[in-house]
């Protein structure tokens, strides 16, 4: 495998120069709309559990109802958290969806074949496709690609919401995707050079 350097970094030597067509990358939207009420449920449980606000010292009326505005607005923040997590965990499956049709794409053909290492899957030499992703600027929806995959490799299917505190929704899930994506990518030997973007093209389609 010959790799060229531009710019600072390493790319993958690509034989020819036409441009090679990759499979789609299908994006599946979440479903998280039709099941906004049952996440509310499990939300609100969450916060009595955790004890998230202190009971009233004196019961009032007024700081009761104020409690209770509290809790909802709470529970509506896990709720958009949760929401966060799996939007993240379905982008992340979509792409290790796509590099797998991907590698199918390169085996098939045979000015490719060579340029993937025959490892085992998981493939932690797979990273270049997800900077192939970055590199093209494809429209992720805000997230990160890095952290979409990570998030994938932390959970086989997204856990309800009711198996998280409250703590790993708000301030952990985040830096758990970032560090288990570098532990992936961590596991494949240097050199790791990038596929060059502009020999290689792909639809991004969204799936309702």
């Amino acid at each position: 495998m010959a790799i060229v350097t531009v710019g600072g970094r390493e790319f993958i030597e690509v034989p020819g120069d036409k441009t090679h067509e990759l499979p789609p990358l299908l994006i599946h939207a979440s479903q998280m709309h039709n099941r906004l009420e049952k996440a509310m449920q499990m939300a609100s449980q969450v916060v009595e559990t955790e004890d998230m606000l202190p009971p009233p010292i004196i019961e009032i009326p007024e700081i009761s109802a104020m409690l209770e505005q509290r809790k909802l607005e709470l529970a509506l923040q896990l709720v958009e958290q949760y929401q966060g997590l799996v939007n993240h965990w379905r982008l992340g499956d979509s792409i290790l969806e796509w590099i797998r049709q991907c590698e199918t794409t390169f085996e098939t053909r045979l000015e490719l074949r060579p340029l993937l290492r025959p490892d085992i899957w998981p493939r932690a030499g797979r990273i270049n496709f997800v900077r192939l992703l970055r590199d093209k600027s494809v429209g992720m929806q805000g997230i990160e690609p890095e952290n979409a995959v990570g998030m994938r490799l932390a959970f086989r299917q997204p856990p309800p919401l009711r198996c998280f505190s409250d703590q790993f929704l708000m301030y952990m899930q985040s830096t758990i995707a970032a560090t288990a994506f570098e532990a992936w990518a961590s596991l494949s030997p240097p050199p790791n050079p990038a596929l060059p973007p502009e020999r290689f093209h792909f639809d991004v389609v969204s799936m309702a």
